[in-house]
């Protein structure tokens, strides 16, 4: 369903991301795991055709990044780090406008609200104003929008960070539950993200690919099954006790 092939981008000469290359399937959530600044968002926005890569290419479902951009931004969902909402709409009336801008025709669109409104857990807050809303709330509305013209791939940037234990147990709940039938990347630098609903990680550090396995692989290089331990080995190169690379 996605397959990277040596996707690189540089800024002012600096190389973000370092002719990274993988395979994605359907039915799988690979967790893109690695320090703030290990090039993850870069890898996101380019796979989402939001930038340009310098090098390399992309497919997503047979489509490539590079020569059908707008054919792929039709088959995907977005949510970035800190997504911007229009927090002086209404819930129901900011996902009534992206369904419009998603060309969802006008019979089909209450359907398609009422939908995703139930799989957020929105229909208590449909009317009220967004910036009302806890921060909660508001991530579960940028979810919401993504999935509003049911995409095949997902693409969630940082999709629990700054959220209290009981907002990520929910979010986390539904992205398990979206996975069933949906391709999902999600990039993050929680380390119990990745334990907690991925079925595969990969750890990334200063543009390059580290690791790319299973979660129980990553725990199993620890003798205390740390991922912690293993997650500072691959991504400072130093020593550390229990942990075989």
């Amino acid at each position: 369903m996605i397959k990277v092939s040596g996707l690189s981008k540089s800024y002012s000469q600096q190389k973000v991301v370092d002719k990274i290359s993988f395979e994605v399937n359907k039915g799988e959530v690979l967790g893109f795991l690695g320090p703030n600044g290990a090039g993850k968002s870069t890898t996101m926005k380019m796979l989402s055709c939001f930038i340009t890569p310098n090098e390399g290419d992309a497919t997503i479902c047979g489509l490539s990044i590079l020569k059908n951009p707008d054919a792929v931004k039709k088959i995907i969902g977005y949510v970035p780090e800190n997504a911007p909402l229009y927090e002086e709409m209404f819930v129901w009336e900011f996902l009534e406008f992206i369904a419009e801008l998603r060309g969802i025709p006008l019979m089909e669109r209450d359907r398609a609200i009422l939908k995703v409104l139930q799989m957020c857990a929105l229909e208590k807050v449909k009317r009220q104003k967004i910036e009302t809303l806890s921060k909660g709330y508001k991530r579960r509305v940028s979810l919401a929008q993504a999935l509003i013209h049911d995409p095949e791939v997902l693409f969630l940037d940082e999709p629990t960070d700054g959220l209290d234990p009981n907002q990520k147990f929910e979010v986390r709940k539904l992205i398990k539950k979206l996975s069933k039938d949906k391709q999902i990347i999600l990039s993050t630098h929680i380390l119990e993200e990745v334990e907690a609903v991925c079925s595969r990680a990969i750890i990334i550090s200063h543009g390059k690919i580290l690791f790319d396995g299973t979660p129980a692989c990553l725990l199993g290089k620890s003798e205390s099954r740390r991922v912690d331990d293993v997650f500072r080995a691959y991504t400072t190169g130093e020593s550390v006790q229990g942990v075989s690379l």
